[in-house]
């Protein structure tokens, strides 16, 4: 048969990173197998489930570069098996409830929340495990319409076999559970509001599904939707693979209270989709060496669900900000600067010339100018951008931290305080000398001259006469930066250009007159 793999969302939230990675092995094992990899909405849950929710999930797996051969695309559908949103499937499932409750394999529980918790705790005073006793199965038709003509509410419960149930699991082996323990489950609150275990078996079969690639946290489940199929007559002969859990820094399972762990939470910070994928792919599984570094093809080539770990992965996300650094500093400079845009525009240091309508950046955009300086209202392109960007790719881990690292360079003035240009206890006449020996150095480099390798050259023939070099380099990246931390002067100066360099070592002798 044809591999098929499936991911399957609630809507319920964002895609979060758990999620995602889930997604990323399922894509894998069918792109490595040349299946199909189909993407079902699980929406069944009216209250909590939101279209912006779903949008989110599918919108990430794009960005991520997972694309599907069946599910959802946009309002309509890709492939021959849907609808692939279950809220719209819940004819096909009345049809398969409707089979169980005729040929006696469910039925309708009666019991009243107050009931099932005295029930529950009387097994737990005896030492025993909790589960529905099945006193509803006996129900007669005649008090089963009783009920129903008292308005009392009702589920349907699976009858569960009391037996040990085994399988294979592709990353745990051999998996055995006692069903005796279980008691018979919850399938559906009515006809027309099935629950998860039933609806992922009659989605799967429907679908074609031959491997179910899932967290370990779904383990549980695997044996009572066998029972279903066994129940409904599907052949089983699905696969199944469940991945270890990815853990916290304090070991404990992934969750919110670890903090905001959705894909675009990521996104919007600034790390690259390329990078994310390498880091959740290592995330419980490894290629058999030291290689930390893959593309999304390369996973494809070398992805194979026997090298995925049975014990838990930690998200580490210093390791996640080392691979997006390593990604960053390959990427061509002027790239970079196109990526770098949406982040500067945020922090409202540029804003968007002509009508507003986002512009593509080309050889003639970039002589016109397409951003302004939201402060000075001055035009700059896609070389001055990038100039900046270079100055700081090597250190970059994310690209949202260019706003910080990089915006003196989008203000008129910098806001600092007169104790930053001194060095090591330089007094105010010091500091004042060697301001207005740097402005009478850079005033005499003509304009065709102005480089990086010139400034330094002038600059440092002057400073090495003066026994401690940042006597003069100190203030001058002061008050070129207002910062105590940035990229070389020489290289700021090269970026901001004479005229700007010139002004903002005239506002510093200001401040120490």
């Amino acid at each position: 048969m044809k591999v098929r793999t499936r991911f399957a969302p609630s809507p319920t939230g964002p895609l979060h990173m758990g999620n995602a990675r889930t997604a990323l092995f399922s894509w894998l094992f069918a792109r490595k197998e040349r299946g199909d990899f189909i993407v079902r909405v699980e929406d069944t849950d009216k209250e909590r489930s939101r279209p912006e929710w779903e949008k989110d999930v599918l919108s990430n797996l794009e960005w991520l570069g997972l694309d599907w051969n069946e599910g959802p695309a946009g309002a309509e559908d890709k492939g021959s098996s849907g609808p692939y949103r279950q809220s719209q499937r819940t004819g096909i499932y009345k049809e398969y409830l409707e089979r169980l409750l005729s040929e006696k394999k469910a039925y309708w529980c009666f019991c009243t929340q107050d009931e099932l918790e005295a029930q529950r705790q009387d097994q737990a005073s005896r030492g025993e495990t909790p589960r529905y006793s099945g006193r509803c199965k006996t129900l007669s038709q005649e008090e089963q319409k009783q009920n129903k003509k008292a308005g009392n509410s009702a589920v349907i419960r699976f009858v569960v076999e009391p037996k040990k149930v085994v399988f294979k699991d592709l990353i745990r082996g051999e998996v055995v559970f006692d069903m005796a323990l279980s008691g018979d489950i919850v399938i559906a609150k009515d006809l027309k509001t099935p629950l998860y275990n039933f609806t992922v078996v009659v989605d799967d079969y429907l679908m074609r599904i031959t491997h179910v690639i899932r967290g370990e946290d779904h383990i549980s489940n695997t044996p009572k939707q066998l029972l279903l199929q066994g129940a409904l007559g599907f052949p089983q002969n699905i696969q199944y693979a469940h991945l270890p859990l990815i853990l916290g820094p304090d070991k404990t399972k992934l969750s919110k209270r670890h903090g905001d762990n959705s894909v675009t939470r990521f996104k919007k910070q600034g790390y690259l989709p390329e990078a994310i994928v390498n880091f959740l792919a290592l995330l419980g599984w490894n290629p058999g060496d030291e290689r930390e570094i893959f593309s999304l093809q390369g996973l494809v080539k070398e992805f194979s669900l026997d090298r995925v770990q049975k014990g838990n992965a930690v998200f580490n996300l210093r390791r996640l900000e080392w691979i997006n650094g390593y990604y960053l500093r390959r990427m061509d400079k002027k790239a970079l600067a196109r990526m770098a845009v949406p982040y500067l525009k945020e922090a409202g240091l540029l804003e968007q010339n002509g009508n507003g309508e986002e512009q593509k950046f080309s050889l003639k955009i970039q002589k016109s100018q397409p951003y302004t300086i939201q402060e000075t209202g001055e035009g700059i392109d896609l070389e001055f951008l990038a100039g900046i960007v270079g100055l700081y790719q090597e250190r970059l881990k994310k690209l949202s931290e260019l706003v910080e690292l990089a915006d003196f360079f989008f203000k008129k003035e910098l806001n600092y305080e007169e104790e930053l240009l001194s060095w090591k206890g330089m007094g105010e006449q010091e500091i004042r000398e060697s301001l207005q020996k740097v402005k009478e150095l850079l005033s005499g480099i003509l304009e065709g001259e102005w480089n990086k390798e010139r400034i330094e050259q002038v600059l440092m023939k002057e400073a090495e006469t003066m026994g401690d070099k940042g006597k003069l380099l100190w203030p001058l990246r002061a008050a070129l930066t207002g910062k105590e931390a940035s990229a070389g002067p020489f290289e700021v100066a090269f970026v901001l250009g004479k005229e700007k360099t010139l002004s903002r070592i005239e506002q510093a002798i200001s401040k120490v007159q």
